[in-house]
């Protein structure tokens, strides 16, 4: 296969990330074909000269190298494995990347389906942000060698700064659940920083410049920390997303038999924040579950809608011990957020399951892994 821009390249997904990535290969002379399931997403990149397809089957058509950057695994499943899917109508001899950050078995998946069509899928999530793909910055997460990569190295070049092979499909997925994991843990980290500083009366910029030059300072504090401190919730990766990567990663340990607990809090958080209405919000947003009710209202979220039976053993209610009247404390009721700390004690179940023991099903609100609980990834368990 020809490795100059004279190559034919597909994109479908042109979202929040998927756009600037796109561009980015355009940039590099690379003839380029886009579909999105909203048409006004690509005017941009059509302005500039990409094709316009009506269909990913169509925009497969006659493509070298098909880029795929999708929300969520049924998404992937669809555009893929689907009988009009990339699968079948990709040329013979084709590559096709999923940057979306999706399962690892799925990812097994299409690549196998892939290799007996006689095309090359390999899973390739990214991790970055939009800034980092506006910036062709991102940082490339691959289930494959590095040489078998060789051919379509230098378009992955256009919009990475680094590159990471992680051998076999699905391990690039795999690999960037572990990066999302970590990241949890970072960002409830950064909103309790936060709520505590707000709470104890001190200086909160100054604190987060303190903390950030220690070691209990994180990109995802230095970066975010700022925004939620001035309001500013607009999403550089959206909560839903973010609750949707932290679901694969609770459905993938608990297929090696493993628990998470500080990704089952931040699952446990997220799903709350998606629930009151800011699923479309960034995910520093995760402070206003701390904030008074009116801040949090005029971000546009709403405690009413929040399911709280969701959160304790079934027939229990809420699980915090208090009676759910119009002043309930648990999650956010009377004006003070879920996490503005009522004096619950340490066995308290409500919004984190600190203190209860971890069975089969177990219904600690940090996913709910219980019979019948969707996750949050677009499949059912």
């Amino acid at each position: 296969m020809t490795t100059t821009a004279s190559l034919k390249v597909a994109f479908i997904g042109t979202g929040i990330m998927g756009a600037p990535i796109a561009g980015h290969l355009m940039d590099a002379g690379y003839e380029l074909t886009v579909y999105n399931r909203t048409k006004e997403k690509t005017a941009g990149l059509i302005e500039r000269g990409a094709i316009w397809a009506n269909s990913p089957a169509e925009a497969a058509k006659g493509a070298d190298v098909i880029f795929t950057m999708l929300g969520y695994p049924s998404d992937v499943e669809d555009v893929y494995l689907a009988s009009d899917g990339l699968i079948r109508a990709a040329k013979t001899g084709a590559w096709l990347v999923d940057l979306t950050t999706s399962s690892a078995q799925l990812a097994r998946d299409i690549h196998d389906a892939a290799e007996v069509e006689d095309k090359h899928a390999v899973d390739c999530p990214v991790t970055g942000g939009e800034q980092g793909a506006i910036d062709g910055t991102l940082t490339l997460i691959m289930g494959c060698e590095e040489a078998d990569a060789a051919p379509i190295a230098a378009l992955l070049e256009t919009f990475s700064s680094k590159i990471f092979y992680f051998g076999s499909a699905g391990a690039g997925q795999t690999a960037k659940l572990c990066n999302q994991v970590s990241l949890a843990g970072c960002m409830v980290g950064m909103a309790d920083a936060l709520a505590l500083a707000t709470q104890g009366g001190i200086d909160v910029a100054k604190m987060l410049e303190m903390v950030g030059g220690g070691m209990g300072g994180s990109r995802a504090l230095a970066g975010l920390g700022p925004k939620a401190l001035e309001g500013d919730y607009k999403p550089g990766f959206l909560v839903e997303h973010f609750r949707k990567d932290l679901g694969l990663a609770l459905e993938q340990s608990e297929d090696l038999q493993i628990t998470l607990p500080g990704a089952e809090t931040a699952f446990t958080l997220y799903d709350m924040l998606c629930q009151i209405g800011g699923a479309r919000l960034g995910t520093q947003a995760i402070s206003l579950l701390y904030a008074e009710q009116a801040d949090a209202a005029a971000a546009g979220l709403d405690w009413g809608k929040l399911d709280v039976s969701q959160y304790a053993p079934e027939g229990e209610g809420c699980g915090c011990g208090h009676e759910h009247g119009k002043g309930h404390e648990c999650c956010g009721g009377h004006g003070d957020g879920c996490c503005g700390g009522h004096g619950h004690d340490d066995g308290h179940e409500c919004c984190g399951g600190h203190g209860h023991e971890h069975g089969d099903a177990h219904e600690c609100c940090c996913g709910g892994h219980g019979e019948g609980h969707e996750c949050g990834c677009g499949h059912e368990e």
